[in-house]
C-alpha cells in the first residue's frame, strides 16, 4: 500500500503544476452511457488505488503501413506476398517525434515518466494512484462488480484529454472497456470423457459422421501425411491463457492412438509469458490447451508448434491477455508464420472502440511481416457466446472482427453442414471490406429484408472460412474426450495454412501471410458448404447459400486447391 502522506504531497503537487496549464482545455475522448449489463456500480474507487496506465499514441505513417499491407496481399498486387521487415513495420509504426514530444509534455505536467511497451513505442506505460488518472484524464474512476464471477475493477464511464492530444493519442486504458473477467470460450463438451479403450483397428475404421479424428481430416479436405524435412522453415502457434494447460503426456497418448505414423516424441514448444507457468499434470490438463495442442502437432507433421501460454499478470489491462499476445509476437525475430486463437470475449463490444481498433492495429502490423493471424469466430450462433441474452435486439458481433484477422467458422457431419453454433454476422466496429465485397453484396441481396435492422449491412462480414467443429476427439488426462466448436476449427484450420507455408518456403516462395483478400479471390479452393444455419437471438439465424454466407464463410479447406491457389 502506498502510504497515504505521499498521495497527498503528489495529488498536491500535480494539482498545482497542472491546472492552469490543461485544465481549460480538456475534450471528451470516448464515454459510455452505463456500464454493461452484468456490472454493479458500487462508489468512488480510492484515491490511493494504483493503476496500471496504458497509452496507445497514432502510428507515425498508418495508411503507409496500410498501403503496404494492401499491395503485399492483393493477389493482383505485382508486390504481392512481398511481407515487410520487423523493421520496416516498426518504422511506419513508430509516433512522430512531435507525438511523443506532446505526450511527454503532458504527462510530465503530472509529474509522470512513462516507459515504451512495444518495439515501436506506439503503446507507453506507466502506474499512478486513481486521484492523479482522475486528474490527468478529467474524471472519477468508479469500482464496478461483475457479478459473475464477484470481480472488482477499477473503470470509468467517461474520460477526457486536452484538445491538441487528440491526434496524437487513439487510446487510454483501464477506461471504459467492461469485459468480464472469463477467459475465452472452452470448447463444448458434447460426450463426457470415457476411458480410452478401443483399439487401433477400431479407430481406423471410425465412422467420421459420428466423431472427427487426425485420420478423419486427412481424407475430408486432402491433407498430407508424409513427415516435413527437419529443416522446414514453416512454424505455427496456439495462443494459452491460464487457467488452461496444454498437457505433454497427452499429446504422445493422442499421437499414438491417432497418429502412430508420427513420432509419438513430438512435442510443442512452450514460450511463457505474463506469470504463466502451463503446469504438466494430467488432472490439471485443459480441454481448449489439449485441443489446440493435439490438432496442430497432430495434424502438422513434424513442423514446429509453439504454444504461447498468457497469464495471469498481463500488461495489457483491459485486453486480458490479448494484446499481450500480439505485441510478444510482434517483438520477436521469427514468430510463427501461423497463429491461432480459440479465445474471445462473449461479444464485439465487451471492449471499447478505442482499445478493440488499437488491437487490430496491433495484428495488422503482425500480418504486414507474413503472418497469417486466426480466431474462432465463437460459438453462440448470430449471438456470438451461447450466455448472451438479445432476443428482440439486434444481433451482437462476436470479437474480434478484425479484418486483419482470419475468422474460422465451424462445420459438421460428412458431407458437411455449417454447424449452428457458429458465431457469424456482421461487425458494429469495422466497415465492410473491400476484399469481401462482391460475396457478401452477393449474400445480402439473397437474403432481401430478412432481419433488417438487426445486423449492419454495411460492416465487416464473418466468418472468413469454415472447418470441422463437430465431435471431434482429443485425450485428456489419458482418457478421450469429445468436444466442438469453432475451438476445434481454428486450429484445424490453421494447419492447413501451415503446411502450405511448408511447402511455398521448400520452393523458395513467400509464405501465404495476411490470408482474407487471397481468401476470397479464389472460392475455388474452397468446399463450399450450401446447408446450416446459427440460430440465436430468438430466430433461426443466418442461413448457409452458395458462396460466402454467415454460417461457413467462404468453405471449409480443400487442400489440393489452395495448392494450386497458392501457386504450387
Amino acid at each position: 500500500m502506498v502510504p497515504q502522506s505521499f498521495i497527498q504531497s503528489l495529488t498536491l503537487a500535480v494539482s498545482l503544476l497542472s491546472s492552469t496549464v490543461w485544465a481549460s482545455t480538456f475534450v471528451v475522448h470516448e464515454k459510455r452511457d452505463s456500464a454493461p449489463s452484468g456490472f454493479i456500480h458500487l462508489g468512488s474507487a480510492p484515491d490511493d488505488k494504483m493503476l496500471n496506465m496504458r497509452i496507445n499514441l497514432a502510428m507515425g505513417n498508418q495508411a503507409g503501413l496500410e498501403a503496404a499491407l494492401e499491395q503485399a496481399s492483393s493477389p493482383t498486387s505485382p508486390t504481392f506476398r512481398e511481407w515487410l521487415t520487423k523493421e520496416q513495420v516498426e518504422s511506419f509504426a513508430a509516433p512522430t517525434t512531435e507525438s511523443g514530444e506532446a505526450v511527454t509534455k503532458w504527462l510530465a505536467s503530472f509529474n509522470i515518466t512513462s516507459i515504451p511497451a512495444t518495439p515501436a513505442g506506439d503503446w507507453i506505460k506507466f502506474t499512478i494512484p486513481v486521484n492523479v488518472a482522475n486528474q490527468l484524464l478529467n474524471t472519477e474512476y468508479s469500482l464496478f462488480n461483475h457479478t459473475q464471477s464477484g470481480q472488482t475493477s477499477v473503470r470509468t464511464l467517461q474520460y477526457s484529454i486536452p484538445s491538441d492530444l487528440q491526434p496524437h493519442v487513439k487510446a487510454v486504458h483501464p477506461t471504459t472497456s467492461f469485459n468480464g473477467p472469463l477467459r475465452g470460450r472452452a470448447p463444448i463438451t458434447a460426450v463426457s470423457a470415457t476411458n480410452f479403450t478401443p483399439s487401433l483397428g477400431e479407430r481406423a475404421t471410425v465412422d467420421c459422421n459420428a466423431t472427427i479424428t487426425p485420420a478423419c481430416l486427412q481424407t475430408l479436405y486432402g491433407i498430407p501425411t508424409q513427415m516435413v524435412s527437419s529443416s522446414t522453415k514453416s512454424k505455427i502457434g496456439v495462443a494459452g491463457y491460464t487457467p488452461q494447460n496444454a498437457d505433454s503426456e497427452d499429446l504422445s497418448t493422442f499421437l499414438k492412438e491417432f497418429r502412430p505414423d508420427l513420432p509419438s516424441t513430438l512435442n510443442f514448444i512452450t514460450e511463457l509469458y505474463d506469470g504463466a507457468t502451463n503446469v504438466q499434470d494430467g488432472t490439471q490438463a485443459g480441454l481448449e490447451a489439449n485441443l489446440d495442442t493435439q490438432y496442430t502437432v497432430g495434424l502438422v507433421n513434424g513442423i514446429p508448434t509453439v504454444y504461447e501460454d498468457i497469464g495471469y499478470t498481463v500488461q495489457d489491462g483491459p485486453d486480458d491477455g490479448y494484446l499481450d499476445s500480439i505485441n510478444y509476437l510482434i517483438s520477436q525475430t521469427s514468430p510463427p508464420l501461423v497463429f491461432s486463437t480459440s479465445y474471445g470475449f462473449d461479444e464485439e463490444s465487451a471492449l471499447s472502440l478505442s482499445l478493440t481498433v488499437a488491437y487490430c492495429n496491433a495484428i495488422m502490423q503482425l500480418a504486414s511481416r507474413g503472418v497469417s493471424v486466426t480466431f474462432a469466430s465463437g460459438d453462440g450462433g448470430v449471438a456470438s457466446s451461447p450466455d448472451l441474452q438479445c432476443e428482440g435486439t439486434p444481433f451482437p458481433p462476436t470479437f474480434p472482427t478484425c479484418p486483419y484477422a482470419t475468422l474460422v467458422g465451424a462445420t459438421q457431419n460428412v458431407p458437411e453442414i455449417g454447424a449452428g453454433l457458429t458465431a457469424g454476422g456482421f461487425s458494429n466496429y469495422f466497415p465492410q471490406q473491400t476484399w469481401q465485397a462482391d460475396a457478401v453484396n452477393a449474400y445480402i441481396a439473397k437474403i432481401g429484408d430478412t432481419y433488417a435492422g438487426l445486423y449492419n449491412a454495411s460492416g465487416r462480414a464473418y466468418p472468413d472460412v469454415s472447418a470441422q467443429g463437430g465431435t471431434v476427439e482429443i485425450i485428456i488426462n489419458g482418457h478421450v474426450d469429445y468436444v466442438g466448436g469453432t475451438s476445434c476449427s481454428s486450429p484445424i484450420f490453421s494447419s492447413v495454412i501451415a503446411l502450405l507455408n511448408d511447402e511455398l518456403l521448400s520452393a523458395g516462395k513467400s509464405p501465404l501471410g495476411f490470408l482474407n483478400p487471397w481468401i476470397y479471390a479464389n472460392p475455388q479452393a474452397f468446399n463450399d458448404i450450401t446447408i446450416g444455419n446459427n440460430p440465436g437471438c430468438g430466430t433461426e439465424g443466418f442461413s448457409a447459400y452458395e458462396g460466402w454466407d454467415p454460417v461457413t464463410g467462404m468453405g471449409s479447406p480443400n487442400y489440393a486447391a489452395m495448392r494450386t491457389a497458392a501457386g504450387l
